[in-house]
C-alpha cells in the first residue's frame, strides 16, 4: 500500500471495486432491484430514496438520475429524495424527534407499490430502519444499502446491496457504482418497446 495518503486511497478503492464486480450476491441483488424499479415505474408507481450524511447527497444524485435521465434521451421517471425538503425535515425533527424524520415522508408520500431505497453505511441508522418498517406497513418494496457490517438492515428490505467494505468512503463509492449501473439497467428496460418514430 503507498505512502501517499492520496495514492492509497485510490489503490483501497480500485481493490475493493474489484471483489465487488466479482461479487455474485451483489450483482445479484443490484439486478433484482433493477427489476423491483422498472415494475413499480411501469405500474405508475415510484422510487422513493432515503439517506444520511454522504448517503444523503448519493439519495439526491439517483433521484436525478431517474428523473433527468442517465443516459438515454427518455421520459422523466418519478423519484423523489426526502433528503432535500429542509421544511419538511427540519418541521418532522422538531416535532416529533429525527428518528422520524423519513418516516413521517414516507407515511405522507409512499403507497403500495412505491419502492423504497434506503442508504445507510451502518445499517443501524435508527431513522433509516423505520422508514423502511414503515415502508413495509405500507406494501412498499424495500431496497437497502449498506456495508459488511450492515447486517441489522437485512430484516427490513426485500433486498439488500451490501458493499464488501467496512470502511465507510470506499462503502460509499460502491453504492454510487451499484446505483448507476441499475440507472442503467432501469432506463434501458423502461425503453425497450418504445416507439421512437
Amino acid at each position: 500500500m503507498s505512502q501517499d495518503p492520496i495514492a492509497a486511497h485510490f489503490e483501497a478503492s480500485g481493490a475493493a471495486m474489484q471483489r465487488a464486480a466479482g461479487d455474485a450476491t451483489l450483482l445479484a441483488a443490484c439486478h433484482a432491484v433493477a427489476t423491483a424499479i422498472v415494475a413499480a415505474l411501469r405500474a405508475g408507481n415510484k422510487l422513493l430514496l432515503i439517506g444520511n450524511g454522504g448517503s444523503a447527497a448519493d439519495a439526491q444524485h439517483i433521484a436525478a438520475e431517474i428523473v433527468g435521465r442517465y443516459k438515454l434521451e427518455r421520459p422523466g421517471y418519478a423519484a423523489i429524495a426526502l433528503t432535500t425538503d429542509t421544511s419538511a425535515l427540519t418541521s418532522i425533527a422538531n416535532d416529533y424527534g429525527f428518528e422520524r424524520v423519513f418516516s413521517r415522508q414516507v407515511e405522507g408520500l409512499g403507497q403500495r407499490g412505491d419502492v423504497l431505497m434506503a442508504l445507510s453505511t451502518s445499517g443501524r441508522s435508527p431513522n433509516i430502519l423505520t422508514a423502511l418498517s414503515k415502508a413495509r406497513e405500507l406494501g412498499m418494496v424495500t431496497v437497502g444499502c449498506t456495508g459488511v457490517n450492515g447486517e441489522a438492515m437485512r430484516a427490513h428490505c426485500d433486498h439488500l446491496l451490501m458493499s464488501p467494505s467496512d470502511d465507510t468512503p470506499v462503502i460509499q463509492q460502491i453504492h454510487l457504482v451499484a446505483l448507476h449501473g441499475i440507472c442503467d439497467e432501469v432506463e434501458r428496460a423502461m425503453m425497450r418497446g418504445v416507439d421512437k418514430t
